[in-house]
């Protein structure tokens, strides 16, 4: 059973995709949401949750004080209960777009995105992720204004199996966490001057 731990719906359970999608467990959301918000990235914050599944994650973030929050995913069953989740909650200030996350970040992005999570599939491509990764950044000049606000912070979930993300130029890793088989990792835009005191950048990479 997938649940939101804390916040406004604290304790609500929601549903899950029939088939294909790994929802982060409770315990790994609760160790990393209370990260989070020690860096105090959350209220009032606009997040972007890519390859959402039940869009767990982004949800969280809503319960806790996010501004706005938007559930990306390619397959329309994940899309379709991720919109079932939010009528259920009644939450306000989230929406789902169905598409896939590569295309997604190729937006132009107003106002620019304070936490972005990205958990894909364990099978996903490390030159797909990459490929994310550099899209937030406009790392082939997408973007007129950038994706990602000063101070942001970008967490991508991997299996422990899985080797550390291609970061690219302009994002550097902040933080990793390890929870049994699976890993968290934290990064923040390279010149943000507030990455330095609010981003994840205020203490160095550790293992928990």
């Amino acid at each position: 059973m997938t649940r939101i731990v804390a916040g406004t719906v604290g304790g609500r359970t929601l549903r899950v995709p029939p088939a294909g999608t790994r929802p982060t467990s409770d315990r790994v959301r609760e160790a990393l949401f209370s990260r989070l918000a020690h860096l105090g990235v959350l209220d009032g914050a606009h997040v972007v949750d890519l390859y959402a599944g039940s869009g767990a994650l982004g949800l969280e973030a809503a319960s806790r004080g996010a501004a706005a929050v938007t559930l990306v995913d390619s397959a329309r069953p994940a899309a379709d209960v991720c919109r079932r989740n939010v009528a259920d909650l009644a939450l306000t200030g989230v929406r789902v777009v169905a598409e896939k996350a590569e295309r997604f970040v190729l937006r132009p992005v107003a106002p620019p995105w304070d936490l972005v999570f990205l958990d894909p599939p364990y099978d996903l491509a490390e030159d797909d992720l990459a490929g994310v990764l550099g899209g937030l950044v406009g790392a082939a000049g997408q973007h007129a204004g950038p994706a990602l606000a000063a101070g942001a912070v970008v967490v991508v979930e991997r299996s422990s199996r899985s080797p550390e993300p291609r970061w690219p130029e302009g994002l550097e890793q902040t933080d990793r966490r390890s929870y049994g088989d699976t890993v968290v990792w934290f990064a923040s835009p390279a010149d943000g001057d507030e990455a330095a005191t609010h981003g994840p950048g205020s203490s160095a990479p550790s293992s928990a």
